[in-house]
This record gives C-alpha cells, structure tokens and sequence, in this order.
C-alpha cells in the first residue's frame, strides 16, 4: 500500500490520555506492519494537525486522513477539512483524502453491550428491570453529533431487558449526568450502570470518576457501577481498518460531507472559523441536518464512505 495514513486524535490536557492513543497506534502498526500510520492531533498535544499532514505528505503517495473521534461534530464536520484544504495548497502534488469518523453503529454497540455485560456483573443484583442504564457522551452544540449518542442509547435498550436506557452528557448540552440519575433514582431503579461514550481517559473521564463517587454519597440507597471508555477494542481497530481498506480499493466511497461544505465557506465569509471552548471541548455550532446538495463541486480527492449505508441501519 502506497497510502500514508494520517490518524487524528481529539487530544487532552491530560498527558495519559495522548499515551494511550499513542500506545494504540503502536498496537495498531503491530496489527499492520506494512501500512504507514502517522499521528497527530487537534489540541493540548505536540505533533497537531498542520505538522501531521505536513509530515504524512512528505512521505509520498496518498495520504488518507482518518478522524479517531466517535461522533461527527465542528472538528469533524468543520476544522479537520479546513486544515485538509491548507494542506492541499501548501502540497498540490499531493492527494489528501479523508476518511469517515468511527460513527455509531453495531461495532460500538457491540463494546457498549460488553462494557453493560461487564457492569451488571459487577453489581450484587443483576436484575436489568430495578437497573437503569446512563449513557454519558461527552456533549456537542451539534445535534445530530449528540443525536448519534441517543441511536446508540436506544439500541442498547431494545437488545436487553433494561426499562430505563438514558443519556446524559459531560458539557455541552443537556440533560446532565446528575438530573439523569436523580430521575432514574425517582423512578425507583435501584441499581444505575453507567456507561461512559468516550474512546480513551483523560480529564473528562476523571470529572465522570469523581462524579459517579458524589452520586453514591447522595443516593446511597442506589448502587452505582460505572463503566469503563472503549480503549483498545478490536471493534475500533478494525472499524479504521474497514475505512482504510474501502478507500484503498475505490469501492463503495462517496464525497465526504463538509469537505468543501457550503456550510463552512458561509460560516468562515462570517468569521465563524473553528475555536475552541476548552473547559468542556465546544465542538462548534454545525447542526448539519442539512443535506450535501448544496450545488459546488465536491473536492475531487475526498471520498467517504457511508458508515450508516456499509452496517445496514
């Protein structure tokens, strides 16, 4: 394969949290020992985005930019093709091509389903009828972003026998962790697992540690397991595997939504270039309920596959 690979972390201001995805793409490059897989960032690390594909270009060939994010937002939707097209012109020779997100569909179910498993075990009482269930994202100004968080909540709820599946966020957006548990306590669920929709740790998953600790202190009638982010699954492996091999081999792509976007030229006319909110990783205000017929031309080097179309949902 003549394709750089070019993966793109979020990032944390917690230097545990760069580890373990450095740590996974060495086990990646493990797994693929003939692909060339570079690493980069979108904030609070040492090699960002600009430097990434600066990099991955200078080794020739193609470079394929896949996000390692779970739900398209503003860095998916908004700054990563902003940075793509930079790189574009400083590199004319080079063809960038960017790659779907991981998204929401039976592979991250199949984790959820395990780290569910994982928590009832853990619980005195396994009983899924007194035991609510809290899917925790991480919260987006974008809504179909957070709607991706509630298809994932739904469908963990029709594979069992839970009668309370919720969600809550971090940041960002409502209902918040706390209002979620008390609703559940209210109803009468004696037991609530939670189960946090995030990828690797850092400061949000150490805010979720100490916030499951104060719900026991004020329900201690309830019992609380928490379970654990994705890490290392084989599903996430593999589900950037499918994205790389399916752009390798030209079949079943289609243009990526936002490279190019009409909503992006309309909002950088606008000044509304991509900033963060680093207290609770704002992640841009693009609905994108909108579809992509917006009549300019697509960037002829992206291509995307749709994950929703290659899962059958």
């Amino acid at each position: 394969m003549n394709d750089t690979i070019l993966l793109v972390g979020h990032g944390s201001r917690d230097a545990a949290g760069n580890r373990e995805i450095e740590d996974f793409v060495r086990q990646w490059r493990h797994r693929q020992p003939t692909w060339r897989i570079h690493l980069c960032f979108i904030e609070f690390a040492d090699v960002l985005l600009d430097q990434g594909l600066d990099l991955a270009a200078a080794d020739g060939g193609r470079v394929i930019v896949l996000p390692l994010i779970l739900n398209a937002a503003g860095h998916v939707k908004m700054e990563i093709p902003e940075h793509i097209a930079d790189a574009r012109r400083r590199h004319p020779r080079t063809q960038f091509v960017y790659a779907p997100h991981l998204g929401a569909g039976d592979p991250i179910l199949d984790i959820l389903k395990r780290r569910l498993q994982q928590a009832m075990q853990s619980l005195d009482m396994p009983d899924p009828t007194t035991t609510g269930v809290i899917l925790l994202g991480r919260g987006a100004s974008d809504r179909m972003a957070n709607g991706e968080v509630a298809k994932m909540a739904r469908w963990l709820q029709e594979c069992g026998h839970h009668e309370l599946v919720d969600i809550a966020f971090t940041g960002i957006t409502f209902p918040r962790l706390e209002r979620v548990a008390q609703r559940q306590a209210r109803l009468g669920m004696t037991q609530i697992v939670i189960l946090p929709y995030y990828l690797f740790t850092g400061t949000l998953i150490e805010r979720i540690k100490r916030q499951v600790e104060n719900l026991k202190t004020l329900y201690p009638q309830v019992r609380f397991a928490r379970g654990d982010y994705f890490g290392f699954e084989q599903e996430i492996f593999a589900l950037l595997e499918q994205r790389v091999l399916t752009l390798h081999t030209g079949r079943g792509a289609e243009p990526m939504p936002c490279d190019g976007c009409k909503f992006r030229e309309v909002a950088q006319q606008l000044g509304h270039g991509h900033h963060h909110d680093h207290h609770d990783h704002h992640h841009h205000g693009h609905d994108h309920a909108h579809p992509h017929a917006h009549g300019q031309r697509p960037m002829p080097a992206t291509r995307y596959v749709s994950a929703p179309a290659r899962q059958g949902k």
